[in-house]
């Protein structure tokens, strides 16, 4: 299933929907149609676990072509948000995660040239999240080096604790797109989160596929480009860690809980690595996207 938040209205809260085809199925009204109790918000329906999906699924393939009335909505007609608005703690992003990004990195950000030996961990707050055509806040007077990473995200669905790799993929309920957007001349000492965890720097979006429907995570092309120029073109089999490594080194620590979101780095073709360096600015439109999963689209927008 392709799952997302959406409104019809600006003051509406978001709803759980599913897309199907050109249109957006309310899953809480399919379930009161139907029978099948099923929540309305993507955290409550991460929080049920696999029956979850499995329910709703079935009641997506038996009544397609027969929906009930008031459960479908043209996809033109609502806005999406993040698919989840509002994360309940920090999404957890990864450092340095492609070779070759680790080397444009080493030349632009003066970061170390070798492979780490373990994942670079960093957070954005929930504050950070916005969805699909919502802007990216440039505040000049906080940075004149604001740049673009795009990341598969990984969203959990399970509760996991100093869990095995062998065990990880279990406790994934599906994948997303993410930007991570950076202000490079923000870091503080070493430290990331005011460099990325800035209001408007996580774009999320523009649903949630379930693990069910992608056979590879690790082999999806990622793509992103500013004003229809390409910038970044790569695939997910070049992750230096692995989506297991990542989910046994975070819980070996800190328990990843359902709803948590990993986004799990990115390829060459940043900003801050081309010479010469290259920046997002007011009037920026930034596309970008993970095979079979979607398209998300940022403007950029002044601010201060």
């Amino acid at each position: 299933m392709k799952l997302v938040t959406y409104r019809r209205h600006p003051a509406d809260a978001g709803r759980l929907g599913a897309l199907v085809d050109d249109t957006v199925v309310d899953i809480a009204r399919l379930g009161e149609a139907t029978g099948e109790p099923l929540p309305g918000t993507m955290l409550d329906f991460i929080d049920l676990g696999p029956d979850a999906v499995r329910v709703a699924s079935d009641l997506l393939d038996e009544m397609r072509g027969d929906w009930p009335l008031g459960v479908r909505l043209p996809r033109a007609s609502v806005t999406l948000l993040a698919p989840i608005p509002r994360p309940r703690k920090n999404v957890f992003g990864i450092g340095l995660n492609y070779l070759e990004h680790i080397a444009e990195a080493a030349r632009g950000l003066d970061t170390p040239p070798g492979m780490p030996e373990a994942p670079v961990v960093f957070s954005k707050p929930p504050t950070a999240v916005i969805g699909p055509d919502a802007p990216i806040l440039h505040n000049a007077a906080m940075t004149q080096q604001l740049d673009w990473e795009v990341e598969l995200a990984v969203v959990m669905g399970t509760a996991a604790t100093r869990i095995d790799e062998a065990a990880a993929m279990d406790h994934v309920f599906g994948y997303s797109v993410m930007l991570d957007v950076s202000a490079r001349d923000n870091r503080r000492a070493g430290q990331w989160i005011f460099s990325k965890g800035q209001d408007s720097y996580a774009p999320f979006g523009p649903c949630i596929v379930t693990a069910d429907e992608i056979d590879d995570p690790h082999d999806l092309a990622l793509w992103l480009t500013k004003n229809g120029e390409e910038k970044q073109r790569s695939n997910t089999g070049f992750m230096y860690f692995k989506i297991p490594h990542l989910i046994a080194d975070i819980s070996s620590g800190m328990t990843l809980e359902p709803g948590d979101v990993i986004a799990t780095g990115t390829p060459e073709g940043v900003g801050a690595g081309r010479e010469p360096q290259e920046w997002m600015w007011p009037g920026d439109v930034i596309e970008y996207g993970v095979e079979g999963i979607g398209t998300m689209r940022n403007p950029v927008v002044k601010i201060g």
